[in-house]
């Protein structure tokens, strides 16, 4: 009685958000400079540019296989990918054992949210956040829109919820990262491929297929596999489940992970609309990152995937990097980046004017793994001595200088970034107040004379009382010459960045 009474809730549902989308579907007049007039809106929060650094994490169903990567749950219905063959020795055939019989074993029976927040907090973010919902359909918070959520199936916890709590009580910002604009079934109607490849189906995550759960019309299983109209879903579903989170647990950025074009224009400006006039009332700032062009830049920030800004940008912008070389999720066979490069990233991307998001990894149960949490307690124990160079602070001149060149590009050359190593020859810069950090991508040889060569143009304007290395009490004897600043180099300990203070009158 309690399944058919599910179902038929489930139907009155699916009818209800198809009417409530009819009802409101009127003309809608965008003006997206007038919106963020309207609500004074800084898409650039002081706090946000002073902070510098933000840890989230991908973790949800698709953790369970700890396979592959978080596409899993899509290619899990190819037959000519490994995916298919792996769930089908480990689970079963995907046409019996679809992803909707994943969600019971994704038990996050570890998952403490402090443990986390206190990790976090001690590898020096100063926001956290994680992925609300991925292209998979399951929320990670308490849901009334979707059945599909993690209070209700799973866990049976209302994770988002304690996790942004706990956020809230270290004193960070709250990130939600969203990526369901590919969920809506776009090719149920049209020719389609009898077993589609890797880029067939593509602006749906879960391939259409008759032979497949995905192509269910259980009311259950539409709702996950996204096989609904779309006067189901943008509205009542893509649009409704933003205003959710907005209202439950009061987001200070809100992140879209590309494919907004997807989403008609109606209801991004909806969205917007309903974010900015919600921070306006209650008095705080937040910010909207997106991917490509996907939103205006009056109202939103623009976002790279594991690449990085050639010069130093006037806007704020952001990029995002991943703990591992590869997947975003945990996986078995993982490989994990070095702590000394991913400090390098940070330097870089501060230098330019940028914010770096971290990526780490949990384990289904909750679990980070000591290895991932070993990397991130480096990046703390490099900030706590050297954070005063990083955070509040701002692009000089310029960005830097040195041998190493960069790529060209976003996610389309992020194998290219990923090679790249930076040398002790390599200088980034910022700098506060009357003081400018050079901040050396390696640890130079002690008794070196290093020249700044960025420097030289400065000589007129700056009057240097002071040259030190942070961290270090050791003397450093320097000369401003016609080459740049000039500097003898001590010796420091470790194998990270080396931070050189040059203060000025």
């Amino acid at each position: 009685m309690e399944t058919k009474s599910t179902v038929y809730s489930l139907i009155l549902l699916l009818c209800t958000l198809s009417f409530q989308a009819s009802a409101q579907s009127e003309s809608y007049k965008k003006n997206w400079k007038s919106l963020s007039k309207e609500n004074a809106y800084n898409r650039e929060p002081d706090w946000l540019k002073d902070a510098k650094f933000g840890i989230y994490l991908h973790w949800g169903v698709y953790s369970v296989p700890a396979y592959s990567y978080e596409w899993y749950s899509r290619h899990m219905f190819m037959e000519s990918r490994k995916e298919y063959q792996y769930h089908k020795e480990h689970y079963g055939d995907p046409r019996e054992f679809g992803y909707d019989k994943l969600v019971p074993l994704f038990r996050a029976e570890h998952f403490n949210a402090k443990e986390w927040v206190d990790l976090f907090q001690r590898a020096g973010a100063k926001f956290g956040g994680q992925v609300a919902e991925h292209h998979d359909g399951v929320a990670m918070w308490d849901s009334k829109i979707t059945p599909w959520n993690v209070a209700l199936m799973g866990p049976k916890r209302d994770v988002l919820g304690e996790y942004s709590r706990e956020l809230k009580k270290h004193g960070m910002k709250v990130m939600t990262t969203f990526h369901h604009a590919r969920l809506l079934q776009r090719y149920k109607n049209t020719e389609r491929p009898d077993r589609p490849e890797f880029w067939d189906l593509y602006d749906s995550h879960f391939p259409y297929s008759e032979e497949m759960p995905t192509s269910s019309n259980n009311p259950m299983l539409r709702l996950l596999y996204g096989n609904v109209t779309p006067e189901e879903f943008y509205e009542p579903i893509w649009l409704g489940e933003l205003k959710e989170v907005i209202d439950n647990y009061s987001p200070d950025i809100i992140y879209f992970d590309s494919w907004l074009n997807l989403i008609p224009e109606e209801y991004l400006y909806k969205f917007t609309q309903y974010f900015l006039e919600d921070a306006k009332k209650k008095n705080k700032e937040v910010a909207i990152f997106r991917k490509q062009e996907d939103l205006p830049l009056n109202v939103s920030m623009e976002i790279l995937e594991k690449s990085r800004k050639q010069e130093i940008e006037s806007r704020l912008w952001t990029t995002e990097e991943t703990i591992s070389t590869d997947s975003w999720c945990f996986t078995e066979d993982m490989e994990l980046r070095k702590s000394e490069d991913l400090i390098n990233v940070l330097i870089d991307v501060v230098s330019k004017n940028g914010v770096l998001m971290l990526n780490v990894s949990p384990r289904s149960d909750g679990i980070i793994p000591q290895e991932q949490q070993s990397i991130l307690l480096n990046i703390g124990d490099w900030l706590k001595i050297n954070g005063e160079a990083i955070y509040g602070t701002r692009p000089w001149y310029v960005f830097g200088e040195g041998p190493t060149s960069q790529p060209v590009g976003d996610f389309e050359n992020h194998k290219e970034f990923m090679k790249l190593k930076y040398t002790a020859d390599d200088v980034r810069y910022t700098t506060k107040g009357k003081t400018v950090y050079a901040i050396t991508l390696g640890v130079p040889e002690a008794g070196k004379t290093m020249t700044f060569k960025s420097f030289k143009k400065k000589i007129k304007a700056l009057k240097i009382e002071n040259v030190s290395v942070i961290g270090s009490n050791q003397l450093v004897p320097w000369e401003l010459t016609k080459e740049g600043l000039q500097v003898k180099v001590p010796i420091v300990q470790g194998n990270n960045a080396v931070v050189f203070k040059i203060e000025c009158n």
